[in-house]
């Protein structure tokens, strides 16, 4: 899947692309067949919401789930990220956020490279999240939401907020939403939030600054997202575990466009169970590949 040069140009502006309905129904259902079970394991990967027993964040399905581990291949999803970075990609982290109904928590304002930069190491903002609806995403159901054209600002001061949610954070503090919502057109478009169809796909800079509310309504709104590194721009830092910092910086190969419904092979390294090495992190700067 290739980008216009139209398409190019919206993403340099306001930071995001959306495409309503670019999986197929039967695409999502192979997905969502996948997802309780996933949800049901009493595993580190998986992080539940403060207070309840309902999943905030799935780790690491690629590499234990073969539909999953698809999806992880899949060219509609990996193509236009190596569009914009003229470069192979590798996996950084692979997510299925579950905002459950009644229970879904709030993610607070934030942009993800803060996090990956703080925490990782990574070295500049060559990553992004793509991310593909597997629920119906209406006003209601805790949609995300951007303030177009605030990746162009750059890394912007944050905190590292581990209180109010299960998963810590590095937040945006108010003053400064407001600040950039008034920049971005304030209550004429300076917050937008893509709502469609189960299937849809977002793609957003790493330094978009976003946000979602709880869910309070009766639906459920799980989303898969994966984010994509430039594999010249790879953590230097392995001070998070493995389930959620990747440290395998090979190069992603796209599987075929219907590999969803037409499965391939795909290896599986976490089949029968996560490595302890993958709960073991260091402190240490890693030595710059040459």
């Amino acid at each position: 899947m290739k980008l216009t040069p139209a398409q190019i140009d919206a993403f340099h502006t306001d930071g995001y692309l959306f495409f309503p309905s670019l999986f197929t129904p039967d695409e999502v259902a192979v997905l969502n067949a996948e997802v309780p079970a996933l949800y049901a394991r009493r595993e580190a990967y998986n992080v539940r919401e403060k207070g309840s027993d309902a999943v905030r964040t799935n780790f690491a399905a690629h590499m234990y789930s073969e539909p999953f581990a698809r999806l992880g291949r899949h060219p509609r999803m990996i193509e236009p990220v190596q569009d914009l970075f003229d470069e192979k990609l590798y996996m950084h982290q692979f997510k299925i956020n579950g905002k459950m109904a009644f229970e879904g928590d709030v993610w607070q304002w934030h942009q993800d490279y803060g996090t990956w930069k703080n925490d990782d190491l990574m070295p500049t903002e060559r990553a992004m999240n793509v991310a593909i609806f597997l629920d119906d995403v209406n006003e209601f159901n805790g949609p995300l939401m951007f303030i177009p054209g605030s990746h162009r600002k750059g890394v912007v001061d944050a905190k590292h907020d581990l209180t109010t949610t299960s998963y810590p954070l590095w937040t945006v503090d108010n003053d400064l939403i407001r600040q950039l919502v008034q920049r971005g057109g304030g209550k004429n478009g300076g917050i937008v939030s893509p709502k469609g169809p189960a299937g849809s796909m977002i793609l957003f800079h790493s330094c978009l600054v976003h946000a979602s509310t709880s869910n309070l309504s009766p639906w459920n709104r799980v989303s898969v997202y994966l984010s994509l590194c430039a594999v010249s721009n790879h953590i230097r830092r392995h001070k998070r575990p493995e389930y959620i910092a990747h440290r395998d910086f090979t190069p992603i190969e796209c599987l075929p466009d219907d590999c969803l419904v037409n499965p391939r092979p795909v290896d599986l390294p976490w089949r029968d169970g996560m490595p302890a090495s993958a709960l073991v992190t260091s402190t240490e700067e890693l030595r710059q590949a040459a």
